[in-house]
């Protein structure tokens, strides 16, 4: 069934109005929350008019002309197919930056600003630092990183020549120049680089995972989510050929599943990281696991 109201009932097109109608269409076809819902419909209106969301606040009985009304209908026909929000708009904020995403990237959820979180804790304030980022996407992880320390030098490599495409447009608009993008598969290019901080949001959810059929993530490049019959290959191979690419005292940190945090921290004992740990999210679930690259021993 299409989206568009009838021609005569042109009232229907207040800002008021649509806000009310189609918050309750998506909460019902989407089963999203109210509050949810309604803020996916005000960036819709945001991205038609390219207003601010007060302004929707303030001129609520403004009726959109027929050539509005028909742009937003066509992009509420995508969401309420199932496309998410970010693709729709092209773009997601993450750490306080906005971000261009595309189908060739993953979409930045909040739950990853942590792995930023502690990268930023384990790298100097005002001194020089190597970061990299295995499987950058949008860069989101990296552009982050390199915005805090704007004196770290940061290297994002991914498999996917889409991807870092939309990662280097992302540094260039926002003007960071602490960034170098290289295409390769984790460590295939990168020869014998070594990094004070290695991070990374691999692939994790296991290949015959339901889920991956439901929500966003049906929209989102396969390859950067699914990882083996239990999603752990990706993160087994990080974690193995790490030791040749830290500097003596450098730390590894991995984003992973809600399920996986003892898994990865036994991998990582078992390669012989030392301060192994993992850290809740917001939501009090162990999201990232770490642990430090032994210095070795000096003589006297």
């Amino acid at each position: 069934m299409p989206l568009f109201i009838p021609a005569e009932q042109t009232l229907n097109y207040t800002i008021q109005n649509i806000l009310l109608r189609d918050t309750a269409t998506l909460s019902e076809k989407l089963a999203l929350e109210a509050s949810s819902a309604r803020i996916e419909v005000q960036c819709l209106l945001q991205q038609v008019l390219q207003v601010q969301r007060v302004y929707l606040l303030a001129h609520a009985e403004r009726v959109l002309t027929d050539a509005e009304y028909a742009a937003y209908a066509a992009l509420l026909q995508r969401r309420v197919a199932g496309e998410p929000v970010a693709y729709i708009l092209g773009q997601r904020e993450f750490y306080g930056l906005n971000f261009a995403v595309t189908s060739a990237t993953l979409i930045p959820r909040p739950d990853t600003e942590l792995l930023v979180e502690l990268a930023l804790q384990r790298l100097p304030q005002r001194e020089p630092g190597t970061v990299l980022d295995l499987g950058t996407g949008s860069g989101a992880i990296a552009l982050a990183i390199a915005h805090e320390r704007p004196q770290v030098q940061v290297l994002a490599c991914d498999a996917s020549a889409a991807a870092l495409a939309v990662a280097q447009h992302n540094a260039k608009a926002l003007q960071l120049a602490n960034v170098v993008f290289v295409r390769s598969n984790w460590f295939a290019a990168l020869a014998a680089q070594r990094f004070d901080v290695i991070v990374s949001n691999p692939p994790y959810i296991a290949a015959a995972d339901p889920h991956l059929a439901l929500g966003d993530v049906r929209f989102e490049p396969l390859s950067a989510l699914a990882s083996g019959v239990d999603g752990l290959d990706d993160i087994r191979q990080i974690v193995a050929q790490a030791h040749s690419h830290l500097q003596p005292g450098g730390w590894l940190l991995l984003e992973h599943g809600y399920d996986q945090a003892a898994q990865v921290r036994h991998l990582l004992q078992q390669a012989g990281f030392a301060e192994v740990y993992s850290a809740c999210d917001l939501a009090g679930i162990e999201r990232v696991s770490g642990g430090r690259l032994d210095a070795p021993a000096t003589t006297l």
